[in-house]
């Protein structure tokens, strides 16, 4: 079989594991994911790129915020460990908005997986097809510029629902700027359970 790079957006698939738990996020092994979905295009996952924030730490952290880098930290520790993972980290915003409520927003994934994109042709020139995991159109004009340049085959797994505005509506640019378009399903995960 062909090999393929796996491209994950966290942030994305964080949202999408917690709506497809019912609220309680899916637990999962990332690599064992990223090897289940490009054996369903026939393809042997040869690196998973894992783009990640660690969770927002104020200038005085709470009780709270010590507690998730730690266990965030740990678990870093632990992937890193596997030499099939590249493991790309950026920072978390805090942000409130004009009603008052708090958000959090990734800085700088977008740009890290745009550039580890661009480098695919140098860096790996033998691979031709590419797994992306997303929802993110600013993704387009890279993947219009490798397919064509490069030659490559992006794949997109993502998930999205027909409501306009909602954390899961996907533009229809996205879909067509990638070669295939995979629908990410509960069984996704749940078919990759982490190993103790």
């Amino acid at each position: 079989m062909e090999e393929t790079l796996v491209f994950i957006d966290e942030g994305f698939l964080d949202k999408l594991t917690k709506l497809l738990g019912g609220k309680t996020r899916l637990k999962y092994d990332k690599i064992g994911f990223a090897k289940r979905i490009a054996e369903k295009q026939d393809l042997i996952c040869r690196k998973l790129f894992y783009y990640v924030c660690p969770p927002f730490q104020s200038s005085r952290p709470t009780e709270e915020e010590i507690r998730r880098k730690r266990g965030y930290d740990k678990f870093i520790a632990a992937i890193s460990k596997n030499k099939e993972i590249i493991i790309r980290e950026r920072r978390v915003q805090k942000i409130i908005n004009e009603n008052g409520e708090i958000q959090f927003k990734q800085k700088g994934v977008d740009t890290l997986l745009t550039i580890d994109l661009s480098h695919i042709k140098d860096d790996y020139p033998k691979i031709k097809k590419i797994i992306l995991v997303s929802s993110d159109t600013d993704f387009c004009p890279i993947i219009s510029d490798i397919n064509k340049k490069a030659g490559n085959e992006v794949r997109l797994y993502s998930y999205f629902d027909k409501t306009r505005k909602s954390k899961f509506s996907l533009s229809n640019e996205l879909i067509k700027c990638c070669s295939k378009y995979i629908k990410l399903t509960k069984e996704d995960f749940t078919a990759c359970p982490i190993k103790k």
